[in-house]
């Protein structure tokens, strides 16, 4: 693990204006794969810096993977207003686009977010062919058509709380036997959709998933 992590403030030019972002990367350890991970709804209050997509950047950051967090149009200082959903996807492939030019030899990307943001980089990343893996957090598999990811056929991380309620476990459960292999799921004991009282642990799944994995 890493231990000599930064914070860096990036601007990406966004296909309505600027949108705001954070990277957290290591100062000395080379990048062995890069993510971009998307937050929760805006209009429920979701940001870059929702708290357990706050840990699950610091979990990658620490096992040598570059990530870079943003806020959708209108939230924050990111220009626009929200799309209900098109719109942030090509939000998405904008901050996707600043990623693998600042690491353009790194051939493992990764696409990742938290409910609406994990199925807005999830079924963004599906089509997107410099997308390897997938990645999400409290994915709402009830509430949005995640059929490209299940098309796609690509890996696929979960990581889910048991007492989810917008996503219940079950259905999350159903959607992950419809996907190819290689796929993990990771249930968090006790936690509802948000993490509340268990966002750490969301970074420590992270960890336990993707420190050894190489696609």
């Amino acid at each position: 693990m890493a231990d000599d992590i930064r914070l860096l403030t990036v601007e990406i030019s966004g296909p309505v204006g600027m949108l705001e972002g954070a990277m957290n990367a290591s100062a000395d350890v080379p990048a062995r794969a890069i993510a971009v991970l998307a937050h929760p709804l805006p209009t429920a209050g979701g940001t870059m810096h929702t708290k357990a997509l706050y840990h699950a950047a610091k979990g990658l950051a620490g096992i040598g993977c570059p990530v870079l967090r943003f806020n959708f149009r209108g939230v924050g200082r990111s220009a626009g207003t929200f799309d209900a959903g098109a719109g942030e996807r090509d939000d998405f492939i904008a901050a996707l686009n600043v990623m693998t030019s600042r690491y353009p030899d790194v051939s493992r990307v990764w696409a990742g977010g938290m409910s609406f943001g994990a199925w807005t980089a999830m079924t963004a990343g599906a089509v997107d062919r410099r997308v390897t893996s997938l990645i999400g957090i409290a994915a709402p598999v009830t509430k949005y058509d995640f059929s490209p990811v299940i098309e796609a056929a690509k890996p696929v991380f979960l990581i889910h709380g048991e007492f989810d309620q917008i996503a219940p476990l079950k259905d999350v459960r159903k959607f992950y036997g419809r996907l190819a292999e290689p796929k993990e799921l990771v249930v968090i004991d006790g936690a509802d959709h948000l993490f509340d009282g268990k966002v750490t642990e969301v970074g420590e799944a992270i960890v336990d998933l993707l420190q050894d994995y190489d696609g």
